[in-house]
């Protein structure tokens, strides 16, 4: 565990405690199994319906459906281990990522804004992801793959902190 109380923050660096919920996993393998299906039909029809190119294109298919499949079986599981989401009354913390993670940290005090988000496959799966934009070029920060009324709590209880947190002068 690091600290920056020395540089005039009071926020310290440490792993995030919260899984996401287990239901993110199959989320994103639908979400990659989708993805892979287009990407193999725009491949396979033009290579069924095109006698010159079939096999090529053929090939080419067969190749995004294994890529597809692979991709779908390892990452959403990997990154179900590696994301991690905490709120404290002095800041968000988010680790996200597979080959290269990111940690973020919001104090409190930069949040401009918190939005609950539910894309169709997204309530197909009870799930929600918090959107939490701060006064950072880095952007916003999201906490994807919850519940979708642990989300609508946590927009909430992130609202009420924000509102009695003090604005940050720098």
């Amino acid at each position: 565990m690091t600290s920056l109380e020395g540089e005039g923050i009071a926020v310290r660096l440490r792993p995030p405690n919260n899984r996401l919920d287990q239901r993110a996993v199959r989320w994103w393998r639908t979400q990659s199994l989708i993805v892979t299906a287009g990407g193999t039909a725009v491949l396979a029809v033009p290579g069924l319906l095109i006698a010159p190119a079939r096999g090529w294109l053929l090939a080419a298919a067969a190749v995004v459906a294994v890529l597809g499949l692979a991709e779908a079986a390892v990452f959403p599981g990997w990154r179900f281990r590696v994301h991690r989401w905490e709120i404290t009354d002095q800041a968000v913390y988010v680790r996200t990522g597979a080959f290269q993670q990111q940690w973020r940290i919001a104090p409190m005090s930069r949040i401009q804004t918190v939005d609950t988000r539910r894309g169709p496959l997204e309530r197909a799966f009870g799930l929600a992801t918090v959107t939490v934009t701060t006064a950072s070029s880095k952007g916003e920060i999201e906490i994807e793959g919850l519940d979708h009324e642990l989300a609508a709590r946590l927009a909430e209880r992130l609202t009420v902190i924000t509102q009695a947190t003090p604005g940050d002068a720098t």
